[in-house]
């Protein structure tokens, strides 16, 4: 805030208003998810199950196989399946 103290204020007030309209859109799509996983709860999916197939599908391929070669050691460890 050197060479124009009231620009610089001015940007900044920008650059928090900016922030804060995100804030608010990312709470309305927030709503807007759990209304999705409800929805999808209300006609007989396992929300679990549906949260659990997004995560996977946002991995890549390499990380997917990795994560499930993983999953199968410490079961297989465990004795279950």
């Amino acid at each position: 805030m050197h060479a124009n103290p009231d620009a610089s204020a001015q940007q900044l007030k920008q650059i928090i208003e900016r922030v804060e309209r995100l804030d608010d859109e990312e709470l309305g799509i927030k709503a807007d998810r759990r209304d999705v996983l409800a929805e999808a709860k209300a006609v007989g999916f396992d929300v679990k199950t549906v949260r659990a197939i997004i995560a996977l599908r946002k991995m890549n391929p390499e990380m997917r196989r990795e994560a499930e070669d993983i999953l199968e050691t410490y079961k297989s460890a465990l004795g279950i399946d």
